[in-house]
């Protein structure tokens, strides 16, 4: 619980450093407690004191609209949501009592890039939002971003805010062509999220991937992910997770490889 509280404090933290800095409307996420918004600090008191049952980004859309109707614009998309339920007196006992009885075991790296760094990258066609299609195979020439994604996937969204200013625009003029494809989703959720998201300047064509055969073809696990692929179709970067930091790096990958040419 507590790398998980870490992990998304750190998110939480980076979201609203970020927002203070760019003129940009980038979400910030919204601490709930027994539907009441709390700050982080005190999410801080709850976990250090091993108060914390369960932490999840992300709630239904019902929950959302029932604590937009308590707190009103302060509550905004569901997956911005962070939702916290603290243990019982029962429940806390009851652990403290399980921890005397927890036999540790080593865990199975789950190996989620199935084609990494130095591999072919396989060939595929998507279809885009816009209508048409892309074969990866007649990009040859060309540096390729492949990014997956989804609609519901909070660090997804965020990567896709600092995509603009830190990629699509410093590369518009070079060899290099973006693909973001959403996975397990229809198109018509692919074209409302990126219709909403152009609201507020995140405007691109995106694919999907309903049945997950191209996201088959490259990794499992979580998202997002992003595979870098050079000039001759060859992976040379690879990344899992959402910080700026990481897409800062996603963009000097890109520079080596353009400069290559």
């Amino acid at each position: 619980m507590d790398r998980i509280f870490i992990s998304i404090l750190i998110l939480i933290t980076s979201s609203t450093l970020y927002s203070q800095q760019k003129v940009t409307n980038k979400p910030e996420y919204v601490i709930i407690i027994n539907d009441e918004i709390v700050s982080k600090e005190q999410v801080s008191t709850y976990s250090k004191n091993g108060d914390i049952k369960t932490m999840n980004k992300g709630v239904s859309q019902k929950k959302r609209d029932e604590l937009y109707n308590l707190h009103g614009d302060k509550i905004g998309d569901k997956q911005f949501i962070v939702n916290v339920i603290l243990l019982t007196e029962f429940e806390k006992a009851e652990r403290k009592r399980a921890k005397k009885k927890i036999v540790h075991s080593k865990r199975v790296a789950v190996q989620e890039f199935l084609l990494n760094i130095n591999d072919v990258a396989k060939n595929f066609n998507v279809q885009m939002i816009d209508g048409t299609t892309i074969e990866l195979n007649e990009l040859k020439g060309k540096v390729v971003l492949l990014n997956f994604w989804a609609t519901w996937c909070a660090p997804c969204i965020m990567e896709f805010y600092d995509m603009p200013d830190k990629i699509l625009n410093s590369f518009k003029d070079s060899e290099f062509v973006f693909i973001p494809i959403s996975i397990g989703e229809s198109k018509e959720k692919a074209v409302k999220k990126m219709k909403k998201l152009a609201k507020n300047g995140i405007n691109f064509n995106v694919g999907y991937d309903s049945n997950k055969a191209i996201w088959d073809l490259y990794a499992s696990g979580s998202i997002p992910k992003n595979f870098l692929i050079d000039q001759n179709g060859v992976i040379r970067y690879v990344s899992t997770g959402y910080s700026e930091a990481g897409v800062d790096k996603l963009a000097i990958e890109i520079q080596k490889l353009l400069d290559k040419q």
